[in-house]
């Protein structure tokens, strides 16, 4: 038998969605979003689960990148939140799905810290993260979001 759990009559969850290569700056982001999900999540600091992350042999430490995202959002969560409000009109900051806000969030630290990341490689990756792990309409509200903030940042496109 193919399907370990099909001789126990077990069942599967919901499919795994797709994730990016390891040691890829998609994989980075994606590792980034689930620990600063998770801080917002259990209402603990970022530091205390990000040092968890570093020391969970099994998932491994998270790459270099990963640890820059989530401390520069950590470190600049009240500036981006400001920013993130401002552009999300008729949208509080605790209102949004928790991935929407963790994903506005990184996404603005990189539209706002990491000037040579391009702007589209920001705004695609993190709509196609809205899509695959939130709400049917946040990919369209990050987008919008995301375009305010990216046009105050760095000018237009």
């Amino acid at each position: 038998m193919s399907d370990p759990l099909a001789h126990r009559g077990g069942r599967r969850g919901p499919p795994e969605p797709p994730r990016a290569a390891p040691g890829t700056r998609s994989a980075a982001r994606r590792r980034a979003l689930d620990i600063l999900f998770e801080a917002d999540l259990l209402d603990r600091p970022v530091a205390e689960v990000l040092a968890r992350h570093r020391a969970d042999r099994e998932a491994g430490a998270p790459d270099a990148y990963t640890v820059e995202l989530v401390e520069g959002v950590a470190a600049r969560r009240d500036d981006l939140d400001a920013g993130i409000a401002a552009a999300a009109e008729h949208w509080t900051i605790d209102r949004m799905p928790l991935v929407d806000r963790n994903l506005l969030r990184l996404a603005a630290f990189e539209l706002t810290a990491r000037p040579e990341v391009p702007t589209a490689v920001v705004l695609d990756e993190a709509i196609e993260l809205a899509k695959l792990l939130s709400t049917a309409d946040s990919g369209r509200f990050v987008n919008g979001v995301l375009a305010h903030i990216a046009g105050e940042v760095r000018g237009p496109a």
